[in-house]
């Protein structure tokens, strides 16, 4: 800004400041509409495919929005974390922080009728997919207002009307289903993909390679999607795979190899993967990611790795911050106005904890609910095989 310019280059004339300290308390987020051009942090790594372009096409808007929705998934998670040691939530529970760009930037790049399936790691994708933070948290604390309600827990999110199909608990058994999805696609012919999440840990399964072959065999738009967060469990990739090159691991699969803490990086490739995968099949991306925390609930993440190497990619690569940067560079916003919107996404947070709260337990009777088809007639009898006790619907 001109102002600006002129406040560094008279830094001796105090009668400024006051000017300029009124004007940046008046001055409102952008809402501009002019395009703007971001480069991604590094270049793409390829395997049998041509890189995607370096330079990313966004706006005012979108910037803001990805600051607003990663701190939106940042709070979450660390909201659950407090929720978790106070025991309202219980079970499995494996937390996204630092993992936020990938969830935003795929979002970014596809539309409502693309489906995405992933493992048990699942709050901030059902969160991009058009969840609400009340679905969230009261599925969380096993409430009848939770997205699958109050039933499937940390690991078991749904939302099958924004394509949505899942948190998976089982390691690497997603990425058949998400190949079946794509068969669908396919089937269908309605122009959209299926993504299939899988970590570095369930990279060596089987299956993955099983339904790979014929995803490839049969061209299907699907697109698998290796978030890279450098441990299984506690378990460091270079101690696991012998090679630990995920994007390469599809063999006559084309692949990607993605700066997973850029959500302009992840938006690209995801954008240029689904155009290969209507166009020509199958193809790997690999997201180089990190958590911040264990690998669940029950794991402080601390004896595996150092604390130094998690501060130091908090320091460096941290998803939010690059894009507080960004927008603090193109004079986007202020410091202070990104700091308020994070504390609007805290109060949000707050509030839906403590409506999530108030949502009642499942009747016991659910037990017997989402077992069975509809329409069956199937009995449910006591333990003596005499007395029908009910029939499930």
């Amino acid at each position: 800004m001109a102002l600006s310019h002129l406040k560094s280059s008279s830094s001796g004339s105090n009668f400024l400041k006051p000017l300029a300290t009124a004007f940046s308390l008046r001055r409102p987020i952008s809402t501009s509409t002019d395009p703007l051009t971001i480069e991604t942090s590094i270049p793409f790594t390829t395997h049998r495919c041509d890189p995607p372009s370096r330079t990313v096409d966004t706006s005012p808007q979108e910037l803001l929005s990805f600051f607003r929705d990663m701190a939106t998934m940042r709070r979450m998670e660390i909201a659950a974390d407090s929720l978790y040691k106070a025991k309202l939530i219980r079970g499995f529970c494996h937390l996204y922080d630092g993992q936020e760009a990938v969830a935003v930037g795929m979002e970014a790049a596809i539309t409502k009728k693309d489906s995405i399936i992933t493992a048990y790691r699942d709050h901030c994708t059902f969160l991009g997919r058009g969840g609400t933070l009340l679905e969230i948290f009261s599925e969380l604390m096993g409430r009848q207002g939770g997205c699958s309600s109050g039933k499937g827990g940390s690991m078991h999110f749904y939302k099958k009307n924004s394509g949505f199909y899942g948190g998976h608990g089982i390691v690497g058994a997603q990425v058949p289903l998400g190949c079946g999805l794509a068969f669908a696609h396919k089937y269908n012919k309605d122009d959209a993909v299926a993504f299939a999440l899988y970590g570095d840990g369930a990279a060596n399964q089987g299956q993955l390679f099983e339904a790979l072959n014929i995803s490839a065999l049969w061209d299907l738009p699907i697109i698998l999607v290796c978030e890279n967060n450098h441990y299984g469990m506690g378990t460091a990739e270079w101690r696991a795979a012998k090679s630990p090159a995920y994007y390469k691991r599809g063999d006559y699969v084309p692949g990607l190899k993605v700066d997973g803490m850029d959500a302009f990086a992840v938006k690209q490739a995801c954008k240029f993967a689904k155009e290969h995968a209507l166009k020509s099949g199958p193809i790997i991306l690999e997201m180089d990611t990190y958590r911040y925390h264990g690998h669940s609930m029950s794991d402080p993440g601390s004896t595996y790795r150092t604390r130094d190497e998690i501060s130091g990619v908090r320091q460096e690569r941290d998803p939010i911050e690059r894009i507080r940067k960004l927008i603090v560079t193109h004079d986007l916003a202020t410091e202070k106005e990104l700091k308020d919107i994070e504390k609007e996404v805290r109060k949000q947070v707050d509030e839906a904890i403590a409506q999530a709260k108030e949502s009642p337990m499942p009747e016991p009777s659910e037990l017997f609910t989402n077992v069975y088809a509809k329409g069956m007639g199937v009995e449910a009898y006591g333990a003596d095989r005499k007395e029908v006790r009910a029939v499930l619907p």
